[in-house]
């Protein structure tokens, strides 16, 4: 389990081939305090770690992996978002979020106000159900809310401490992103299918 709060940012030094997949190493701080076996989210996706040293840290992708998720368009010097799992001591901040990307959205602007941003990202209308207003999402493994909802798209806002500790400061128009719902919202929704509910009946 997730919190969507950003630990660190990492580079994508080697990308490798391996059978039926291929290998990310990335360079990072946090690559001296994780074992083999670990989980870590990057960009949002929960991956495990297959080999480690002070410096960096591997990860196997796999092709369903890279087909769903941004992961598979990674190239070297691509900055990542790091987080991982929530301690049971820890406090707990953000929200929810699980690793398990529902789909991939797409940067439609990123505009500057006063110091903060209004990011606006498309999603796939499949996922129409699963967003509220004031309501939670990660975008590549960052906890933010919902400013405002549109048919296919919403708003965020995003502060100066994100875009400086995330790899958001590099964002483009077009750029895509994974989109992981709020898991409550899922539950709900699924909850509502198997009752025969429409989402326009809600």
């Amino acid at each position: 389990m997730f919190t969507g709060l950003i630990e660190a940012v990492g580079h994508l030094v080697e990308r490798a081939t391996v059978p039926g997949g291929f290998r990310l190493r990335i360079a990072a701080p946090v690559a001296r305090d994780v074992a083999l076996g670990d989980s870590v989210a990057v960009n949002g996706v929960c991956l495990t770690v297959v080999a480690a040293d002070r410096d960096a840290m591997a990860f196997d992708v796999g092709p369903e992996t890279a087909r769903v998720t941004t992961l598979g368009a990674l190239t070297t010097g691509c900055l990542v978002n790091l987080e991982r799992p929530l301690r049971a001591d820890g406090r707990f901040g953000g929200h929810f979020v699980q690793g398990h990307v529902d789909a991939v959205g797409h940067v439609e602007e990123l505009r500057a106000d006063a110091g903060f941003h209004w990011l606006t990202v498309s999603y796939p209308p499949r996922l129409a159900a699963l967003f509220v207003p004031k309501g939670s999402v990660a975008v590549d493994g960052i906890s933010l809310t919902v400013a405002d909802l549109q048919t296919d798209r919403f708003v965020v806002q995003v502060v100066p401490y994100t875009m400086e500790h995330t790899n958001l400061g590099g964002a483009r128009v077009h750029d895509g992103v994974n989109l992981e719902c709020d898991m409550v919202g899922k539950y709900v929704a699924r909850a509502a299918e198997l009752a025969g509910l429409k989402a326009g009946s809600l």
